[in-house]
């Protein structure tokens, strides 16, 4: 009888070890599965305006003569490379309305014109181009007095 109740304690002992590998090793294996969503964003950024300088005016203003030239730079204050297509010039105020020069003195008889045409293509950010305008003063068969010391203002665009 000792023997069958050892074996019988061995048995059960042996069942319960085999229950608890078996029971432990499938708990290994035991995860949790899900699945979700999200969101996220991000924003474009946008042009910024190109900047103008110029430089003081070299030369004399006085009919019939080479005239001034002024030396300007176009510069890309953005974050990001902008694209220069063009760059134009007008006699105009800082508003860009038309000038108007002094009583006496004819609007026709000057002339803005890019002499160093800035390249178009890519300014990076904090880039520029540079190029030259040169303003004249027509030589007609008229007294142009009242133009003397007239100041000329130039107005730039840049697209």
């Amino acid at each position: 009888m000792a023997t069958t109740q050892s074996r019988r304690k061995r048995g059960v002992v042996i069942a319960i070890a085999a229950a608890l590998i078996l029971g432990g090793s499938g708990a290994a294996f035991a995860y949790w599965s899900s699945s979700g969503t999200g969101t996220g964003g991000a924003t474009t950024g946008e042009s910024v305006a190109f900047t103008i300088t110029s430089e003081d005016a070299v030369g004399t203003i006085a009919p019939g003569n080479a005239g001034q030239t002024v030396d300007f730079t176009v510069t890309n204050p953005g974050p990001g490379t902008q694209y220069l297509a063009l760059v134009t010039v007008a006699l105009a105020t800082s508003e860009g309305t038309e000038w108007a020069p002094p009583a006496g003195c004819d609007f026709a008889d000057y002339s803005a014109t890019i002499t160093t045409v800035p390249p178009a293509g890519s300014i990076v950010a904090g880039g520029f181009v540079e190029g030259t305008v040169t303003v004249t003063l027509a030589n007609t068969a008229e007294n142009q007095d009242a133009c003397q010391n007239a100041a000329v203002p130039l107005y730039f665009v840049a697209s």
